[in-house]
């Protein structure tokens, strides 16, 4: 990857990441289910050259969890009508390795390759929820090192399949009775600890190679496995000396399994509240925030540690030690959280009320979220962004038509594509198949 722009993604999160944010009039309350709402989002987001959308996605829902895990999009559902609509950006969508068959994901992210002309990208995540597993036939989720265990054979074996066919393999040629070259066709034979998989995939290459493999968790577990299969990280840190060193932690052990460190991209989400001036930010925030109700803070605290019931303590009490709760769900999100409070002495109504509307260090009035993101990419936190929006429509917009322009003019964003696939538009070379003796095409 060369550092030659920022990368700039972003979330289409159906009515918002916050729990209130569905009220916000800027846009539909459906949205979540609302297909003008995306192809809207998406016509935008083009419009404006950034390099991809991104849909995330979760496995089990109950009635306290954010309005926009209720009813949404499947992602590959909605990456798939997206892609006929659009021409050069890239479409990303999260589906797990604990409740999939490589077999049908090789083939889904095939699909919307070819539909989309070489565009997509996979979001790995290990969905560390009970829910997730009573909705599989499980009666619960494997842990955490089982659960990336088994991601890094998922992933390893989807892209095997991915290289069932060389890039020249079908020919179509119809006046010597040959649809394809049957030596360039190779079957994997995987027989490993949780998957047998004989091949080969009933789809022929992306045209950019491979599916952008995105990775998400921060954990050590999921470094690990970033450094090993990803093509791209999907984080989030609260400062910039906790996004330095994850970026360079990361890059390092990439590189100790011999990977060329310049080619992972490094992008955290952020979702500044922007405005154009500080005191309507911090409008924008207190709407929010008095939005949530504190029974409604604790239920979503509540999600990153399997749901538990933390309505049971003191409220404006220190947060109470749990033990090792959440250390097999969203552990990451939740060491960062119990860590936090533990540093500042937080009281359980702080944190929850901070997990359910927290204020991004990017708010703020359009230049500063631009000198924010500039300095951060400068001072190697992060190869790009993927940026979200607690206030539905505004957000996007307010980046796209404000801090956008600003950093196109400094030279960091750029104002057209480089190339057609994903892969050329991250910086990321032409994934090349393993049975190709002589690439057939070259690198970016």
């Amino acid at each position: 990857m060369t550092k030659n722009h920022l990368i700039i993604g972003t979330i289409l999160h159906g009515a918002g990441g916050n729990m209130a944010s569905w009220k916000h009039p800027s846009g539909p309350a459906d949205a979540s289910v609302n297909i003008k709402h995306y192809l809207n989002l998406v016509e935008k987001a083009e419009g404006a050259k950034l390099d991809f959308v991104f849909v995330a996605d979760g496995l089990a829902i109950n009635k306290d969890v954010l309005p926009h895990f209720l009813n949404r999009f499947e992602p590959l559902t909605i990456l798939s009508a997206l892609a006929s609509v659009t021409s050069h950006i890239g479409l990303v969508g999260t589906l797990s390795t604990s409740y999939t068959q490589p077999f049908t994901v090789a083939r889904q992210f095939g699909s919307l390759d070819l539909i989309s002309g070489g565009r997509a990208g996979w979001n790995v995540v290990t969905s560390p929820s009970t829910g997730a597993a009573h909705n599989h036939s499980q009666s619960t989720f494997p842990d955490h090192a089982l659960r990336y265990e088994i991601a890094e054979e998922h992933v390893e074996v989807v892209k095997g399949l991915w290289d069932s066919y060389e890039d020249d393999a079908f020919l179509y040629d119809r006046e010597n009775d040959t649809y394809f070259d049957p030596d360039k066709m190779h079957a994997i034979h995987h027989h490993g600890k949780h998957f047998q998989v004989e091949g080969p995939l009933n789809i022929q290459r992306s045209p950019q190679g491979q599916t952008v493999v995105f990775q998400a968790g921060s954990s050590d577990a999921g470094r690990e496995l970033a450094a090993k299969t990803a093509d791209a990280v999907f984080t989030g840190h609260k400062d910039l000396e906790q996004a330095q060193a994850f970026y360079q932690d990361v890059k390092s052990r990439a590189e100790a399994y011999g990977r060329n460190p310049d080619e992972i991209a490094i992008l955290p989400g952020i979702g500044p509240i922007i405005g154009e001036t500080e005191e309507e930010v911090e409008e924008k925030y207190a709407a929010l925030r008095n939005g949530v109700s504190i029974d409604t803070a604790l239920n979503y605290l509540g999600r990153y540690f399997d749901h538990f019931d933390f309505s049971v303590y003191p409220l404006d009490e220190p947060f109470p030690d749990i033990g090792d709760v959440g250390a097999e769900a969203f552990k990451s999100m939740t060491d960062l959280i119990k860590t936090d409070a533990k540093l500042h002495g937080k009281t359980l109504r702080q944190i929850a009320l901070e997990a359910t509307t927290p204020r991004s260090a990017f708010s703020g009035t359009p230049e500063h979220v631009a000198n924010e993101i500039e300095k951060w990419f400068n001072a190697g936190a992060f190869d790009g962004i993927i940026f979200s929006s607690p206030l539905l429509n505004d957000g996007i917009h307010l980046f796209i038509e404000k801090v956008l322009p600003i950093l196109q003019e400094r030279g960091i964003a750029q104002t057209d594509y480089v190339g057609t696939t994903l892969r050329e538009n991250l910086g990321l070379p032409f994934k090349q198949n393993r049975y190709t003796r002589t690439p057939s095409k070259t690198s970016v």
